[in-house]
């Protein structure tokens, strides 16, 4: 049976999970999460596209995203998949699938729902139990928003500025927002990365 055709849009925003193939970790070494970032950076240069948040899991990759032109999704994550791919099986000698399937795309149509997704995306480290600090866990787009760490893989998400007027408050009531969990979150685990 054939795949379905994605539904892609200018100026739209995804939410991206693309998990290891058979849950395989894809992150082994902190160079590899480095890497990674290198290869988004690189493709920033060719597509217009903006990253407002994100989180690296061992084994599983969240991107929140918005694409200039919907056309070129496709090409941006093939181009950031495959050559993760290509680093992967030379640094570990791996032979074999490195992702499960193709990666899934949930097109985000509210304004209520890119904020939500953001804070989904960042507590992943938390929910998993990897820390009990959000502000210990490198590899996502949280220490950017809640204490000013410079990640140049990220432009600002536009909702994040109703946090407050000063750049303090904005970061402690991110914080604040951040760390409260939501019932919806071990469904959208099942359904996104299950």
């Amino acid at each position: 049976m054939p795949r379905s055709k994605r539904m892609l849009y200018d100026g739209a925003v995804y939410h991206i999970v693309q998990r290891g193939y058979n849950k395989d970790k894809l992150f082994k070494k902190p160079q590899d999460y480095r890497f990674f970032k290198d290869i988004i950076r690189k493709y920033k240069k060719r597509f217009v596209f903006d990253i407002y948040h994100y989180c690296l899991m061992s084994n599983h990759i969240h991107l929140l995203l918005k694409v200039e032109n919907g056309n070129d999704l496709p090409r941006i994550l093939q181009g950031i998949t495959q050559s993760y791919s290509f680093y992967y099986r030379k640094a570990y000698s791996y032979v074999g699938y490195v992702y499960q399937n193709r990666y899934k795309s949930l097109l985000i149509e509210d304004d209520s729902y890119l904020l939500e997704c953001g804070r989904y995306i960042e507590r992943n480290p938390l929910r998993a139990g990897i820390v009990k600090d959000l502000s210990q866990y490198y590899w996502s787009s949280y220490n950017f928003y809640a204490k000013d760490r410079f990640d140049d893989i990220l432009t600002i998400n536009p909702l994040c500025d109703s946090f407050g007027t000063t750049a303090k408050e904005k970061m402690l009531k991110y914080h604040e927002y951040v760390l409260q969990p939501r019932p919806y979150e071990n469904v959208l685990d099942d359904a996104l990365v299950g």
